[in-house]
């Protein structure tokens, strides 16, 4: 499995908790404000993970797109 192969797979994971507290914090569920807390604390920590990943990510394809022209320009 290629590492950009699991970092879209994990981004897909914390999406999937992200939406999932969502809808928790939008049915009530929260207990008291100290449970609201921490669960719009822990989608805050996982937006910046996804966030993180995604910039990772962009890196990776940027930086491929460039080997690929530089080496197609060499073989000219």
């Amino acid at each position: 499995m290629y590492i950009t192969d699991f970092l879209n797979k994990y981004k897909k994971d914390l999406n999937n908790r992200i939406e999932d507290i969502s809808i928790s914090l939008t049915s009530g569920s929260a207990s008291d404000i100290g449970h609201y807390k921490a669960m719009v604390g822990e989608i805050q920590g996982l937006t910046y993970a996804l966030e993180h990943i995604q910039t990772l990510l962009k890196k990776v394809d940027d930086d491929s797109n460039s080997t690929r022209i530089r080496s197609s320009t060499e073989e000219r």
